[in-house]
């Protein structure tokens, strides 16, 4: 890196945001909920030219340094784009092994209309705390419960919203979270008493969020009547064989992330798996998806079950229905379906990148730092500056670590105890990742429940009040720990 390069000012640094931000409120304008098709995508790109015209002609940095941040940047995202293709796989395989409508099925004769955003945030955050993992989490349980959500006519919002409350309380809270050991290291604790400290602001965010999504339940008139219920349940069993051991896959699939399998592998094994069990149980779906091949490739015999594997990974597919409501649900993207997420995902890194090299992503925290008096806006200013690289950097392990490398000495110096920040730092950088259209979390959920990030958002209620809470407690002086107390 060229050392002899000039300093950005604050304007220099916030211009290029700016511009992002009034270009992405145009894309809003004109292309409504279809900015992940390419528009999102350009006015990233565009933004990170004025990053790097201030940069080349004004700071003097060269273009190789801003290569290298940008590599540097997107390198840093490549494990989360190969998680996206793996459930991109996932998601197919398990559709046409029935797993996904075995478990609407069951999931419709259990699941009261009145209770399910209830049931729902508390089965993801049950699944998300043992697993470790919002995102397999979401790509998994997730799937099916707004396959059933929907099937009971309940906008696809609310239902994300209470899928990915559920979830993230996991990512919070699990042990086994990447996140919730990645915050405490950062900031000079220990895991365990990092956890203990999260207790006390987010058992109360998640209980509200609950709360909230019981009242909605049941003030919310879903009108299913319980011969709709009834048409989908049929319209299923005329597609798929249904039966309780395809939820073996699953299981498997649970049980190696708890045992701390990576998620790629655990993954890729679910997805060959689920396409073994649908070429065993699926014979009807095979014929289905094989029948829409092109003349040419032939597909008959042993060729029809090959084509049909790694089709439903690949390619997706979609199996039509009488039934409106089964067919909308009998449709995958496969690993193809996830190619505008990892386009935006490469571009918002593009960006980040270039405006961590320049310098201007620090100058603008520096400044925010410079500003800070007192101790409840010394927690502003993380909860601030966490959100801050969520948009900008769009990526949330940046959110948190940045953050956190950047305050420990102030918090230091403060006698305010390391889990003050490491605590600071999850309930604003790990939930609210989720909520930025264009950051790895927010994209990658929308893609895989297929719900725009703008339609869930109102309704993340834990991910919202999750940083409300931890303000909130700065303010009061609630459960601030001291260097040095008794932490018993």
């Amino acid at each position: 890196m060229n050392l002899t390069h000039r300093k950005p000012s604050f304007l220099d640094s916030i211009l290029p945001i700016i511009f992002l931000v009034v270009l992405l409120g145009l894309n809003v304008t004109v292309f409504k909920d279809t900015g992940l098709d390419g528009s999102n995508q350009i006015a990233l790109l565009l933004s990170t030219a004025v990053v790097g015209v201030i940069a080349f002609f004004k700071l003097k940095i060269s273009f190789d340094t801003l290569l290298d941040g940008v590599v540097n940047s997107i390198s840093s995202a490549m494990s989360s784009i190969l998680i996206l293709l793996m459930i991109g796989a996932l998601s197919g395989a398990w559709l046409f092994s029935g797993i996904v409508p075995t478990m609407v099925y069951y999931g419709l004769q259990i699941l009261n209309p009145s209770i399910f955003l209830f049931a729902t945030i508390i089965i993801c955050a049950i699944v998300s705390v043992a697993t470790g993992s919002s995102w397999s989490t979401i790509a998994t349980v997730g799937i099916a419960l707004l396959g059933i959500g929907t099937t009971l006519n309940l906008p696809e919002g609310i239902v994300a919203g209470a899928i990915i409350s559920g979830a993230y309380f996991g990512d919070k809270m699990s042990p086994l979270s990447d996140t919730t050991n990645l915050a405490p290291a950062v900031a000079g604790t220990d895991l365990f008493t990092h956890i203990r400290y999260m207790v006390y602001t987010t058992v109360p965010s998640f209980g509200i969020a609950a709360v909230i999504f019981l009242i909605m339940g049941f003030t919310y008139d879903t009108k299913v009547s319980p011969e709709n219920v009834e048409s989908v349940l049929t319209a299923l069993e005329q597609s798929f064989h249904i039966s309780p051991v395809l939820f073996i896959v699953p299981a498997v699939v649970v049980f190696m992330i708890i045992k701390k399998v990576p998620a790629l592998p655990a993954l890729f094994i679910g997805a060959l798996a689920g396409v073994v069990i649908g070429i065993l149980y699926q014979p009807k779906a095979v014929e289905i998806i094989s029948a829409s091949a092109d003349d040419y490739l032939n597909v008959e015999g042993w060729k029809s079950f090959y084509f049909v594997a790694l089709k439903s990974m690949y390619g997706g597919f979609e199996i039509e229905s009488e039934n409106m409501v089964v067919t909308k649900l009998l449709k995958s993207g496969g690993m193809a379906g996830m190619l505008n997420t990892i386009w935006l995902i490469i571009t918002a890194m593009t960006f980040g990148g270039a405006m961590e090299v320049s310098g201007m992503l620090e100058k603008i925290t520096s400044t925010i730092i410079s500003k800070v008096t007192s101790e409840t806006g010394l927690f502003a200013s993380v909860a601030g500056t966490c959100v801050f690289f969520n948009f900008t950097a769009s990526d949330q392990y940046l959110s948190i670590v940045v953050p956190g490398k950047m305050y420990a000495k102030a918090f230091k110096e403060k006698g305010l105890a390391p889990e003050n920040l490491s605590r600071t730092l999850e309930d604003t950088a790990t939930v609210t990742s989720v909520l930025v259209p264009w950051n790895t979390c927010g994209v990658a959920q929308s893609t895989v429940l297929q719900v725009p990030t703008v339609a869930y958002l109102p309704y993340c209620f834990f991910n919202i009040l999750s940083p409300l809470m931890t303000l909130l407690f700065a303010a009061l002086k609630i459960r601030i720990s001291r260097i040095g107390e008794d932490k018993e």
